[in-house]
């Protein structure tokens, strides 16, 4: 193609997808004169066949819709880059991890699992964590989750779990949920999910934003070097806002609140700049020493505990450019873990390698046909060359007379690559055996990394999974299936069956905990032993501020000034939009009335002075209940010394574990900045008498 053809071809495309200052045509570039009524003989007579307009746009219309996903239909994405820390060469001949000073353009796709496009953002349920990797050498995907174990050990089961989480057949309910008999009744007969239930009934499953969760790789993959020589490896992502968790109250509210929380977190944190960023580690494992860890590593249902193979940091990911399409990019993103480059490899993981087949499979019904790699959001920046033509779909006008290979017509192009010219070489390995249906005894270790698991959260953590698991639990309707599953929970802890089966009112069976391989407790696993680790920041969190006529806007101007100054973003919240009239007679703008909001869309409440105003608060009972709500989420609560008569109002001792009061911090910058400490913390579990006060 000349130069001149491909630069008319590229004005095009950018004319077609940007409608700035252009006519309105047909899809086949014909200019249009009336969209607001169809061709008729006479203002009241019939419609006519002859109009295209009409048919075109409304043929189009009809079939806007492809199916959703079957499982991942919800979700959300964002593009950005990949820069490496230093050259990674000791471990992978990839090219996108040698260069420091090289960025690699990704598409991240968070979702839910099991519900539908239309369900709730804030469900319990695994998140996906997917990242395409646009590398010189061709797309990689990373398709994870931000679990690093899986429920199942063979992908011939998948559609045996994913049938049972899903909506019941008979009925079609409940939708996004597993709180319902036929996923139990499935963990109760496939103990290998055991390991997993502990992380899905834990605060891991409610995150608190897609910015701070954790991504997993999931599956042992291989590194290759230049020499050939294969390690081990499985990926982590770590966020740099640290890992943390909504509470199940707050959670099953913002599902009615506001379904699109996560979406809408994650889109505006992006537009307001406050770019999500995680931290690429490796587990490295050399190959001579897998059988001493006491994990197989091909078992999807293990992890391998950070104290016995430290994750080693080695790029980060940046997030900073939201879609301008969500059909475009979002839905019609296609991963593939079957998508690797030189220098990555697979390994005989029994889930991953359905997995390699799986998710090929999937895009020829949903994108219509072997050629989506051509749609934009799919395509490599790699040049492709191959004699694939042809089919649904197809983008590409083949040129010459060969599309075979061997060929002598087309000079014999497309060319083959030795591995030094960049081909893709699979790692050699002997493989022998017989022909059969079964798993490898070291599969068969079900109970020691649940326990491994449990034992290693803290107390509230633990607290909330027992919760969870007799919320789910106790939405079972068949008492055999209860009694099944407190038999596998008797095997992983003593606290754990006792506790959920008093909250299901039957007797817990006699405890026969199995002790964890390897360290007896990890604090990776745990989000409170992290939170240590994690630089105490406020960036990108959201204050709630209550205020009413009469507020000192000068004592808030100042609290503003400094919580802003440190990343946090404040929202103005009082009974009507519009105004308040301040004590010192300006307005204040309100950004949000009580009616359009609530406490479980922010991470903190600030009550500012003003005596008008805290009268006002005081006896409004929609304020109280915002600030019980928030104080019963062990969220941070700051008021200034004249507002510390709302507190009283509602029963909340200025003194208790989160409560930043102006009486003690002072005024103005002091109090914020001892508010902002506060609030780097998250949560507050400390506080004893949480539960007595009404949410």
């Amino acid at each position: 193609m000349h130069v001149d053809e491909k630069s008319k071809n590229t004005q095009l495309a950018k004319d077609r997808s940007d409608p700035t200052g252009n006519f309105l045509t047909t899809d086949q570039g014909i200019r249009v004169e009336h969209t607001d009524d169809s061709l008729k003989i006479g203002a009241r007579g019939p419609t006519l066949l002859e109009d295209f307009h009409f048919r075109e746009k409304m043929t189009r219309f009809d079939h806007e819709r492809i199916p959703e996903r079957v499982v991942h239909a919800r979700g959300s994405a964002a593009h950005g880059y990949f820069q490496p820390y230093e050259s990674q060469a000791k471990y992978t001949r990839a090219k996108f991890l040698q260069d420091p000073k090289k960025k690699t353009p990704v598409f991240v796709r968070f979702s839910t699992v099991a519900g539908s496009r239309g369900s709730a953002d804030t469900v319990r349920d695994v998140r996906g964590f997917a990242v395409k990797f646009y590398t010189e050498e061709g797309n990689f995907d990373l398709v994870g989750n931000n679990i690093p174990v899986f429920f199942i050990q063979d992908g011939i089961k998948f559609p045996d779990i994913i049938h049972a989480a899903k909506p019941e057949p008979h009925h079609e309910m409940p939708q996004a949920q597993t709180a319902h008999d036929s996923f139990w009744d499935f963990v109760s007969l496939v103990p290998e999910t055991l390991h997993m239930i502990m992380w899905t009934m834990s605060d891991r499953a409610i995150p608190r934003s897609y910015r701070m969760m954790q991504g997993f790789g999931v599956h042992t993959f291989r590194l290759v070097d230049d020499k050939n020589v294969a390690r081990f490896v499985k990926f982590h992502w770590k966020p740099l806002l640290g890992t943390h968790s909504l509470v199940w109250d707050e959670a099953q509210k913002l599902a009615g609140k506001d379904p699109d929380f996560h979406r809408r977190d994650l889109f505006e944190a992006i537009e307001q700049g406050h770019f999500p960023e995680y931290e690429l580690g490796f587990q490295i494992v050399e190959e001579a020493d897998a059988q001493k860890l006491g994990v197989d590593l091909l078992d999807a249902t293990k992890l391998v505990p950070e104290e016995v193979a430290p994750v080693i940091p080695v790029g980060k990911l940046t997030l900073d450019r939201n879609p301008t399409n969500f059909f475009a990019e979002t839905e019609q993103v296609a991963f593939c873990v079957a998508n690797i480059v030189p220098g990555i490899d697979f390994t005989d993981d029994p889930l991953m390698q359905a997995r390699l087949f799986s998710y090929l499979d999937t895009q020829l019904t949903r994108l219509g046909g072997p050629n989506f790699a051509e749609i934009p959001i799919n395509r490599p920046i790699a040049p492709v060359h191959n004699h694939q033509q042809d089919g649904f779909g197809r983008h590409t006008s083949n040129v010459g007379r060969a599309n075979y290979f061997p060929n002598s017509l087309g000079g014999g192009c497309p060319f083959l690559a030795s591995q030094q010219q960049g081909g893709f070489v699979h790692t050699p390995e002997q493989v022998s055996g017989q022909k059969l249906r079964a798993r490898p005894e070291s599969f068969k270790d079900h109970y020691s990394q649940a326990a491994l698991f449990f034992r290693s959260l803290s107390a509230p953590e633990q607290e909330h999974l027992i919760d969870a698991c007799r919320f789910e639990l106790g939405k079972v309707e068949s008492k055999a299936i209860q009694e099944r599953v407190l038999e596998h929970f008797a095997k992983i802890d003593a606290l754990l069956v006792t506790a959920v089966a008093e909250g299901l009112g039957l007797p817990a069976p006699k405890a026969t905990p199995v002790n964890p391989k390897g360290p007896p407790a990890s604090k990776a696993l745990s989000m409170e032993a992290m939170k240590l680790t994690t630089p105490p920041s406020i960036q990108s969190r959201k204050i709630a501020v209550l205020v009413a006529d009469g507020v000192d806007a000068d004592e808030l101007m100042a609290v503003r000034k400094e919580l802003e100054a440190q990343g946090a973003q404040l929202k103005i919240i009082a009974k009507r939009l519009g105004t308040v009239k301040a004590a010192n007679g300006k307005d204040v703008a309100v950004d949000k009335s009580a009616m359009t909001t609530a406490s479980v869309e922010y991470d903190g409440v600030f009550i500012p002075g003003g005596a008008a105003s805290v009268a006002t608060l005081k006896k409004d009972g929609e304020a109280r209940h915002f600030v019980q709500e928030a104080y019963l989420h062990c969220k941070t609560v700051g008021v200034s010394q004249d507002a510390e008569d709302v507190l009283k109002a509602c029963e909340i001792a200025p003194t208790a574990p989160g409560i930043v009061s102006g009486a003690k911090a002072g005024a103005g910058a002091a109090l914020a900045s001892a508010f902002a400490a506060a609030l780097a913390k998250h949560r507050h579990w400390d506080r004893k008498d949480n539960d007595r006060v009404p949410a």
